[in-house]
């Protein structure tokens, strides 16, 4: 049993903890509106409290200019602006400590003289990696780390799978017909899904920074790769042409967004058209990963066709598929992938078609 006292102080911990999860998953909200917009910089928000009042909200909203606490503190009004060094700041991840395009998030907050700083989750990249949350601490901040970490992880994967696996992170996506076939059976082009479906489609390449389809795709299709349906940033196209067949008047030659054709015979790596000389026989996958990393791109959604999904599929190289199942019958064509190992994350109802998003079993 309890004593009197020991209940106020339990009472008092489980209201604490209770608060700061509340304003991190405000934090987590506000980061999410730069989706697409930050890459290859996390998604951050920020708040400051005081005794229970929202005093300054900031999220990151372009690569490249201010980041969350910042904008949190310039949300202030001046007339709170002496309430800073008597609020607590939460923030969705470890405030940075260099200098890069904007000077370090941590020397802002020492300057401001926030007493309590609340963090979701330590920063992977080497140039943070803890060095945020040493320099608050040295300078007399209390600091708490690791409020709603998964929530934290789910929103940031690909920043996350970028630092610790030194590549982007994959995101699979298909359509398939109710009886199991991507496409008729001579690979010519067949829309498959709903206009609804289409629409999502466009608003996930605003929201990744690379999208991939192999050379039977690029050639019958002849897709233009972009999110015209959507607002954002438009992802790196790329497309592989081992020998360098494509027709130059496909839209990927246009020159109108940045576009990587992937090839075994040329490499020349000047203005948006680039072509990326690679070996297609020894690594191939793991090297066009490299490139991608060492390029920024952070996240790549692969496209297809069948050959190419089944190929990331087969070295596991994936860590999320996004299939539509639409109810039309081929009744013969090219067979869909099929995953290995998967979790069903959930499944959703998009007019005539259905999404299910697939997860490794071994993916945290």
């Amino acid at each position: 049993m309890l004593r009197c006292k020991e209940r106020k102080v339990f009472v008092y911990f489980r209201f604490l903890e209770m608060t700061d999860e509340f304003y991190i998953k405000r934090c987590l909200q506000l980061a999410a509106k730069g989706m697409g917009r930050v890459a290859p910089n996390p998604l951050v928000g920020a708040i400051l409290v005081h005794q229970g009042r929202v005093i300054g909200e900031g999220f990151h909203e372009q690569y490249g200019e201010a980041h969350a606490e910042v904008n949190c503190f310039e949300s202030v009004q001046v007339s709170d602006k002496n309430l800073i060094p008597e609020s607590t700041l939460y923030v969705s991840l470890e405030p940075c400590a260099h200098f890069g395009k904007t000077p370090p998030c941590a020397n802002r907050i020492v300057a401001e003289k926030v007493k309590r700083v609340v963090i979701c989750k330590k920063d992977p990249f080497e140039k943070v990696a803890g060095k945020g949350i040493q320099l608050l601490k040295e300078n007399g901040i209390e600091v708490t780390v690791g409020i709603l970490e998964k929530e934290g992880l789910l929103l940031n994967r690909c920043f996350f799978t970028f630092h610790n696996s030194k590549r982007p992170y994959i995101i699979l996506k298909w359509a398939q017909s109710a009886d199991g076939f991507i496409a008729p059976k001579d690979g010519s082009r067949f829309q498959l899904t709903d206009e609804l479906s289409q629409r999502m489609n466009h608003q996930w390449r605003s929201e990744e920074t690379a999208i991939l389809v192999g050379f039977k795709t690029a050639f019958a299709d002849n897709p233009q790769l972009t999110n015209r349906y959507s607002k954002g940033n438009q992802p790196l196209r790329i497309a592989l042409d081992r020998n360098l067949k494509l027709p130059t008047t496909h839209h990927l030659f246009n020159g109108e967004q940045p576009t990587w054709i992937v090839n075994q015979h040329k490499n020349e790596r000047n203005g948006p058209l680039q072509f990326v000389q690679l070996d297609f026989e020894n690594e191939f996958l793991n090297n066009l990963l490299h490139e991608l990393f060492l390029a920024g791109k952070n996240s790549l959604i692969v496209e297809g066709g069948a050959q190419l999904l089944n190929s990331f599929i087969a070295e596991n190289l994936w860590d999320e598929a996004r299939i539509f199942e639409t109810p039309k019958l081929l009744k013969t064509g090219i067979v869909a992938p099929a995953l290995r190992k998967e979790h069903l994350i959930s499944e959703t109802l998009f007019a005539a078609d259905t999404l299910k998003i697939y997860r490794p079993k071994s993916s945290s």
